[in-house]
């Protein structure tokens, strides 16, 4: 190990606090560079990432158009108040406003990154509403602030229950059904059932938000049966209620398209966005507001703001990436991945391995859930998934671990070779694994 690699490890471990971990869990791989979808260390030792980091570097690592216009930006401007105009704010919101559904009318609001996008559209929706309750889904993550953790639905949130109106229903997720369906079809419609049949015991008049992840990232990858948003939409429009649809993770080529919405009939209220739309180059995130909401705070004043909102290092990486990611078809490369190289791989490895109780996804956005028995659909448990976990590591991939799932989300720049030699090792190693 290099005497840079040894320094690095030292310093998490005897100086930093790590996110969702004791202190003693001290990280063991070193990232010293990186380039398009590999990553390296101080020795040299490489991995490929089909991590994507935590699902954020969708144009890859260290794009020299991103990386050069941030050197641009700071050798003109390096940071601005949110309350003075900067043309590279504009330039961003413009290239953001492009991909999403509202036309004139739409506004952008920056935030430093997905977390608070959430707490910022949670409070447009109540705001706009004059009511306070929010309906999300317990197969979810919104971030780790005070609204957006309640509003999670994962156990993260139990020590964090501090923030009020929260109220959770089950979306549809067929391998692990909550309603007895056996299909897509039923699937989808008892779950949009159980959700209006939740609004309705907690009184609809007083729910401002529907808010869902448009593919749920975290909790499994969990896309969403043809026809559900679209019901969720209605269900919205029935009871006056703001539909924001979380976007953090699967928006900006993640799916194959520009946002995980496109392939939906569906039109939000409020999306909101971070990750991907600049790859995680500088902190940011946002909120896209339709032209209904954004109406309420034409002469309002919006309660809220942030030191660093619309940061002009951020706002440079945004242009950067969205103008490259056209220019280069990286949305597109994402949806061909998915569908010519992941897609059958992982079917490959699920039809010869029990270990995989089922694979699902879309683009570089796939999830391979393990169980110890595929009868019962036993959760493979921690001790394995920790093994594999290793092996992969040590096999020269960086992967994305939660639960019993291995996420196969590489950079949407991976290339064809890439992600094969990125499946042969995930192969390779559950294979050892049965």
């Amino acid at each position: 190990m290099a005497d840079d690699d040894v320094r690095a490890i030292a310093g998490a471990r005897d100086l930093l606090m790590q996110s969702w971990s004791p202190t003693s869990a001290t990280p063991s791989v070193v990232i010293a560079g990186g380039s398009g979808s590999r990553v390296w260390n101080h020795a040299g030792d490489e991995w490929l990432d089909m991590s994507s980091m935590l699902v954020n570097t969708n144009i890859g690592h260290q794009h020299p158009r991103v990386v050069e216009a941030i050197a641009r930006q700071a050798g003109e401007l390096v940071t601005a108040s949110p309350a003075l105009a900067v043309r590279v704010r504009g330039e961003a919101a413009e290239r953001v406003l492009a991909r999403a559904p509202f036309g004139p009318g739409g506004k952008v609001f920056f935030t430093n990154g997905g977390a608070d996008a959430i707490e910022n559209a949670i409070r447009m929706a109540r705001v706009h509403t004059g009511r306070s309750k929010v309906v999300s889904l317990y197969r979810s993550y919104h971030g780790n602030t005070g609204a957006a953790i309640v509003a999670t639905g994962d156990r993260r949130r139990v020590p964090n229950e501090y923030a009020t109106g929260h109220v959770h229903a089950f979306g549809p997720y067929l391998y692990r059904s909550e309603f007895w369906a056996s299909s897509t079809e039923e699937e989808g419609e008892r779950a949009l059932h159980h959700l209006e049949r939740v609004i309705q015991a907690e009184v609809p008049d007083t729910v401002a938000a529907l808010l869902l992840e448009t593919v749920p990232g975290t909790a499994g990858i969990l896309v969403p049966p043809p026809g559900y948003l679209a019901g969720v939409r209605r269900i919205a429009d029935r009871y006056g209620i703001v539909l924001i649809l979380d976007e953090v993770m699967a928006g900006f080529g993640r799916t194959g398209s520009w946002l995980a919405l496109d392939q939906h009939d569906v039109r939000p209220d409020l999306i909101v966005f971070a990750k991907g739309v600049n790859s995680g180059y500088v902190p940011a995130g946002g909120v896209i507001v339709s032209p209904e909401v954004a109406a309420t705070f034409q002469e309002r004043a919006f309660p809220g703001g942030l030191t660093y909102s619309g940061h002009p290092l951020a706002m440079a990486a945004i242009v950067a990436t969205l103008d490259t990611m056209a220019d280069e078809s990286i949305v597109e490369n994402a949806a061909r991945i998915g569908a010519d190289v992941l897609g059958p791989g992982l079917a490959a490895i699920a039809e010869a391995n029990p270990l995989v109780g089922e694979v699902r996804g879309l683009g570089v956005f796939w999830a391979v859930e393990l169980v110890a028995d595929p009868a019962t659909k036993e959760p493979l448990g921690a001790p394995a998934m920790a093994a594999i976990k290793k092996n992969l590591i040590a096999g020269g991939v960086l992967p994305f671990v939660a639960d019993n799932r291995v996420h196969v989300v590489p950079p949407c720049v991976i290339t064809p070779d890439e992600a094969r030699e990125g499946l042969a090792v995930l192969g390779g190693v559950l294979a050892d694994a049965k």
